[in-house]
C-alpha cells in the first residue's frame, strides 16, 4: 500500500531545494551536512514532539530513512 502523505509534494520539495541551497552556500562536506541535518532533527524532535511519542517517531524515521536508501541503489 503507497504512503500517502498530509503534505504536498511541492511543499516538500520546496523545503528541501530551500535547506539543500543554505548546504550549497555554504559549500559544506557530506559530514558537516549530516552533522547539521542530524542536529536539527535532533531539535526538531525533543520541542515538538512529546515524550511519550519520541521514541516511536525517531523509530519511524530511521526505519523510512534506511528505506529511502536502499531504494535509490
Amino acid at each position: 500500500m503507497p504512503i500517502v502523505s498530509k503534505y504536498s509534494n511541492e511543499r516538500v520539495e520546496k523545503i528541501i531545494e530551500k535547506l539543500m541551497d543554505v548546504l550549497v552556500d555554504e559549500s559544506v562536506s557530506a559530514d558537516l551536512a549530516l552533522m547539521c541535518l542530524g542536529n536539527t532533527i535532533t531539535e526538531v524532535i525533543t520541542q515538538q514532539v512529546p515524550e511519550a511519542q519520541r521514541q516511536a517517531i525517531v523509530d519511524n524515521f530511521t526505519s523510512a530513512l534506511k528505506q529511502s536508501i536502499n531504494s535509490s541503489k
